[in-house]
């Protein structure tokens, strides 16, 4: 049986979720999660990694969704609850997913696609999905596949991490004891459910340890705050860009309100931030603020966390922290060497919690691991005294804004379709709130075209946050003797 599920089971009368003025028990998801494992099963006995992708917002739902995938046998695969059609279509149909599954509200925007495609189509609430026979469950063993989420590359397409049972067990559990999870405590959700920060980092973590996840469908600085006053939240976890918004709304409250606040954030165990690099000025003013000093930590979808701050001991400004329990780390030169101390390298990760391989793509996923199985993150770092300090990406073409990876080459792709672009180029500019920006560099043959009419084109086509903030418009892109965009030189532009 799966850890989760086992470990649910130890707290049957405790509050699991509260979403949406609900409270629900462990003994409620458990019951949830099982009818909805015997209607997936059907008449089968096992899925037997089944692609099973589902479309829910967060709360009980999605958390009785998922882990009815899992107890059914299947693989889940999360889809964003804001991509457009063509997003969520390359995932179904990369995955080749046979079940979808989605709430209410995602009913218009999946059902032609269902209709097409044949799949089988689940809708919560539905006829389907009211009265259920419950079927005897599977019983799993660690190596199974248990989960496809997408992650951008340096190629063009995301790519599809595969992590097994025995991969998510180690994720898990290695942040359970590093940050002290306990069964008392009550951390708000806010973090979109289709990346690793959201889905374990905080609620996979919290229901292992028996603990209460309140769910936040739609972020506001006023609603996550109202939630804090509430007295009952201890743990916070974040994107830089949120503690950036969360600081600027405190700073409009008046005086009364923000010692309210303070006060009650004193009061919390815990406070985390990642999913992009922390601006130290960030890291002061919330201190300012909470007198909490965040603790940032260095993950990303395809090892779940590998280096994190200490939870005890001294969390350093701009740098991510030492090893995880469990996790090995080295910085290599070119050649997958092992560098000496005090010079910069490419961090490689090794360690049970790293991902088993990418979705339909051997080639990819050769060339991710060394001989020996150390995964190549791609990033650069350097330890000071102890601390391991991000320097920056290999690839100019991952920008990294507001907690999400961003493949540039993807979005020059969907720009070379506009019939009034002949070229493009996409960069990521520097910036304190989002980390770094979505920037285009824009070759025309129709100089009439308007970026507000260019923009709303682009929302049909890729979601909201990998859409250009700022354009340049050019004569030519500089190239290289190679004929290679020099995107360095690009970014001078901006």
């Amino acid at each position: 049986m799966l850890q989760l599920i086992t470990n649910a089971s130890q707290y049957l009368s405790n509050p699991a979720i509260v979403a949406e003025n609900r409270v629900y028990s462990y003994h409620d998801l458990l019951e949830a999660s099982a009818q909805m494992a015997s209607l997936l099963l059907g008449d089968a006995s096992d899925l037997q990694e089944t692609r099973i992708a589902y479309m829910v917002t967060p709360g009980f739902d999605y958390v009785r969704t998922q882990w009815g995938i899992w107890r059914a046998g299947g693989i889940a695969v999360p889809l964003c609850t804001t991509y457009p059609l063509p997003a969520l279509q390359y995932v179904i149909e990369d995955t080749g997913a046979e079940i979808v599954i989605a709430s209410q509200e995602y009913l218009s925007i999946l059902a032609p696609l269902a209709h097409e495609k044949g799949f089988r189509f689940i809708i919560l609430g539905g006829v389907e999905d009211e009265s259920v026979q419950l079927n005897p469950l599977p019983e799993l063993t660690p190596d199974r596949r248990a989960m496809i989420l997408y992650t951008s590359g340096t190629t063009n397409l995301p790519k599809g991490v595969v992590t097994s049972h025995a991969n998510l067990n180690a994720q898990i559990s290695t942040l359970v004891e590093a940050w002290r999870w306990s069964f008392s405590d009550h951390v708000l959700c806010i973090l979109p459910l289709h990346h690793v920060h959201g889905i374990i980092n905080v609620v996979s973590c919290a229901l292992w340890s028996g603990a209460t996840v309140e769910f936040l469908t739609s972020f506001s600085a006023e609603g996550v705050f109202d939630a804090f006053l509430k007295g009952e939240i201890n743990v916070f976890m974040a994107v830089p860009t949120i503690y950036f918004k969360l600081i600027a709304y405190w700073e409009s409250l008046p005086p009364d309100d923000q010692k309210r606040l303070s006060e009650c954030m004193a009061k919390f165990r815990l406070m985390v931030s990642g999913s992009a690099a922390l601006p130290v000025s960030v890291m002061k003013k919330w201190k300012d603020i909470s007198g909490h000093t965040l603790l940032e930590r260095y993950g990303m979808t395809e090892i779940g966390m590998g280096i994190s701050n200490p939870y005890q001991g001294e969390r350093r400004a701009g740098h991510i922290g030492q090893p995880l329990p469990g996790v090995k780390i080295r910085l290599v030169d070119e050649q997958d060497q092992v560098l000496a101390s005090r010079q910069p390298g490419e961090i490689q990760v090794k360690g049970p919690g790293v991902f088993r391989e990418y979705w339909n793509k051997p080639e990819a996923t050769q060339k991710a691991f060394t001989e020996d199985r150390w995964f190549k993150t791609g990033d650069i770092a350097l330890v000071e005294d102890g601390y391991y300090r991000i320097l920056g990406r290999d690839s100019i073409d991952i920008i990294k804004s507001g907690g999400y990876k961003i493949s540039a080459l993807e979005i020059e792709e969907v720009l070379r379709t506009h019939p009034a672009i002949a070229d493009c180029s996409v960069v990521g500019i520097p910036n304190e709130e989002w980390g770094e920006l979505v920037a285009a560099v824009l070759v025309l043959q129709d100089s009439t075209l308007d970026v507000a009419t260019l923009t709303t084109w682009l929302r049909e086509r890729i979601p909201a946050y990998k859409t250009p903030r700022q354009y340049r418009i050019v004569i030519d892109l500089p190239r290289n003797a190679m004929g290679k965009v020099t995107k360095n030189d690009l970014k001078n532009i901006f």
